[in-house]
């Protein structure tokens, strides 16, 4: 039986705290950080995404920030690819990577990996359309049936939609969306994971801390962050980038469309959702180990988990 090397996820909903634990783990035990934050790759966006400063960076270098420029994007299959090289490089200098951040979908791909599904085609979806219109969709049903049994086993015949999509994928690919599936799950992260998440006990001081940081970002000077940014780079509203999680309202104001007040109530309304949304996530994984973010000691608690359950290589 091969052995793992050991791997930590210490996750949590954006101002839970996480980097702050995970700063004071690599003062403190033989680990590497790698950041899992969607926005924290690109360069010069620095107080909307709340990213580490030079001094801390310095201290505890982060994997996976700065990496792009705003105008590029950085995809899942991206950030797994970059992830898999950087733990592999880090457990052959006998050091254990630690992976902190909030974007989840990120740590889904990592531990799952990427589904070889193809993207939608929308000159497939029309002629199925058609198809589907003409015999109906129980005719679509019985054509599936010949070519992926398996997956027309578990799909009512009236799923118009699941129907259509798998056909969709068939004639894509030649190969049936069952077969594609099992690609995926035979390609498990080759790591024995320890995943820690930081969840509030009280979701309304979770709220509180998001409005304070919000306050901080407008005061440390965001708009003109944005305005740095729009006249650096040939920005555009809809670039991933500036769909992040303040930036997006900040444009809005820098444009005229809201007030300083609407600036505020937006950016803190969309930083709750952003929160919520990841607290769903966290707690649908059961493989976690759930830590108050807001209770005393909360760097000890982390590590005391850790210790007890890592096995780290002699310094």
């Amino acid at each position: 039986m091969t052995i793992r090397p050991p791997a930590i996820f210490l996750m949590g909903p954006t101002a839970s705290g996480k980097t702050g634990v995970a700063v004071e783990l690599a003062q403190h035990l033989p680990v590497e950080l790698i950041s899992v934050d969607s926005a924290l790759v690109f360069r010069d966006m620095d107080i909307g995404t709340a990213k580490p400063d030079a001094a801390t960076l310095f201290h505890a270098p982060h994997h996976l920030i700065d990496i792009i420029d705003p105008t590029e994007a950085y995809s899942a299959a991206a950030f797994r690819k970059d992830a898999l090289r950087l733990m592999a490089d880090i457990t052959a200098r006998g050091k254990v990577p630690l992976l902190v951040g909030g974007t989840m979908l990120y740590y889904k791909a990592l531990r799952e990996g990427l589904s070889p599904l193809p993207q939608a085609d929308a000159a497939l979806r029309a002629e199925l359309d058609a198809e589907i219109a003409q015999h109906g969709i129980e005719a679509l049903h019985a054509k599936l049936a010949k070519v992926d049994a398996e997956t027309a086993a578990r799909l009512h015949a009236t799923d118009t939609q699941r129907v259509q999509r798998a056909m969709e994928i068939y004639r894509a690919t030649g190969k049936p969306m069952s077969e594609l599936i099992k690609q995926q799950e035979q390609n498990p992260l080759p790591f024995d994971v320890l995943s820690i998440a930081l969840i509030p006990s009280d979701r309304a001081v979770l709220h509180d801390r998001i409005a304070s940081r919000f306050e901080k970002m407008l005061c440390d000077g965001l708009i003109d962050e944005l305005r740095s940014l729009r006249g650096k780079y040939p920005l555009q509203r809809e670039m991933t980038s500036m769909r992040c999680v303040g930036y997006r309202q900040a444009w809005e104001y820098l444009e005229g469309e809201i007030n300083e007040a609407g600036l505020m109530e937006k950016g803190v309304a969309a930083t709750r959702q952003l929160a919520k949304r990841q607290l769903t996530w966290l707690r649908s994984m059961p493989e976690n180990l759930e830590v108050d973010c807001l209770a005393e000691g909360l760097y000890q608690r982390v590590l005391a988990i850790i210790q007890s359950k890592v096995r780290f290589s002699p310094y």
